[in-house]
């Protein structure tokens, strides 16, 4: 039996290093290799895309960094969709020139139906082919001053699909904001940073994205409307074969919830939502990554994998091996199963300690306040991760349904940085 329990432990702790090891090589990429330095011959004819609901405290700050891009403000045109509000978001929008539409639909609720509205809208009064793509956003953005001139470098450059860098506007706010983002900008560095490198397909995380008008034509608007509508998106393309392109330079700060139940319930509807996408697209997946020798499918496949539930199945069987030990006095097996308890949740903790403190190093800059919080924040940023274990149980039972989350945060570019 103990040589079973160790066995059990070894097989799982392999089966994780030749999943993930891949990740680990990324940060490599980025250390030893240059970016691809990409540069525009034509300025492109944009449509800005945004949905919101009751985001009237904060859509006026976007709506103000969009108008003040590095680039001709002929060439951009702003629309809101203001999706089910009970405040004065549709106002506010109207008051810095953007074309807002209202929708009222307790039916078909969240982000994906509010954009094939919007969508339908664009196209009914100025056709879907008056822009060359769409960039979309959340209303709690703000916009770098060149971020739509660097997004225009990789579309121009053949990318159907492209997105950015995700930064925060309130990283120090604690331990739940500071998670949040260094999650993002470990995501943008590291994931997608390393795939644009490689040649692979990126994925969209949420808001500041750029899609092509023949995108939107060939799905008749916007199609996915799972609760992760991004996630779904960036796997119907990678499984087309379409390679999502990546803009560094391109930065959006967008603002995290502070308290632990908007936090639950935001990464409640995420978790459900991957575990959707990965029963909708898990087979198609699997036989890209298998038949086609897709690396790009393979990857999202790993991204979509409930690899919190793995951990979590470990610790069950330790936790039942170490009962059962103390049951039949066995007391080798119960030492056994507490070394490997403490061992995989060590190793956990000090590989995603090793990924925040390598994205807090290198984009330190880009970390937006005072440094005894970007030290403080590494060590709990692993602890953030962990509490994704009892969101990953809950996704499973329980009916999760788009509840809003409250912004409040209202910041230009020049108040972030400081």
């Amino acid at each position: 039996m103990v040589t079973w329990i160790r066995s059990f432990n070894f097989i799982i702790m392999l089966f994780f290093v030749m999943c993930y090891a891949y990740q680990l090589v990324f940060v490599f990429i980025r250390f030893f290799f240059k970016e691809k330095k990409l540069e525009a011959k034509k300025l492109h004819k944009y449509a800005v895309v945004i949905s919101a609901r009751n985001e009237g405290a904060v859509i006026g700050e976007l709506l103000d960094s969009i108008r003040r891009q590095n680039y001709p403000s002929s060439l951009i045109e702003i629309f809101v969709v203001a999706d089910n509000c009970t405040d004065n978001t549709a106002q506010v929008a109207r008051e810095h020139r953007a074309i807002v539409y209202e929708r009222f639909d307790h039916v078909q609720i969240g982000k994906g139906y509010a954009l094939n509205y919007l969508f339908a809208k664009i196209d009914a009064d100025f056709g879907l082919e008056s822009f060359d793509g769409y960039m979309v956003f959340d209303a709690d953005n703000v916009l770098d001053e060149n971020y739509i001139r660097e997004m225009n470098k990789v579309f121009d450059n053949g990318y159907e699909v492209v997105t950015s860098y995700r930064n925060s506007k309130n990283y120090g706010s604690n331990w739940i904001s500071a998670g949040y983002a260094l999650w993002f900008l470990r995501e943008s560095k590291y994931l997608n940073g390393a795939r644009m490198q490689c040649g692979s397909s990126c994925a969209i995380s949420g808001t500041g994205f750029l899609v092509s008008n023949k995108i939107i034509r060939e799905n008749n608007g916007w199609k996915h409307h799972l609760l992760t509508e991004d996630i779904e998106f960036s796997t119907d393309s990678i499984i087309q074969g379409r390679v999502i392109g990546y803009s560094e330079k391109a930065v959006l700060y967008d603002e995290q919830p502070v308290k632990f139940r908007e936090s639950w319930n935001q990464r409640l509807r995420w978790t459900k939502g991957f575990y959707q996408v990965f029963g909708r697209y898990g087979r198609q997946l699997i036989s890209g990554a298998t038949k086609k020798h897709s690396f790009q499918c393979y990857d999202m496949l790993m991204t979509l994998a409930p690899a919190t539930l793995l951990t979590l199945f470990t610790l069950v069987m330790n936790s039942v091996f170490g009962v059962a030990g103390i049951m039949f006095g066995h007391a080798k097996w119960v030492e056994i199963t507490v070394e490997a308890v403490v061992s995989n949740l060590s190793g956990i903790y000090l590989s995603l300690f090793f990924f925040g403190l390598v994205t807090t190093v290198t984009e330190w800059k880009q970390i937006h306040c005072e440094w005894k919080k970007k030290l403080q924040y590494l060590f709990t940023f692993p602890i953030f991760i962990f509490t994704y274990i009892p969101i990953a149980v809950a996704a499973i039972f329980k009916k999760v349904t788009w509840i809003p989350i409250s912004h409040t945060i209202v910041k230009n570019v020049q108040q972030i940085r400081g």
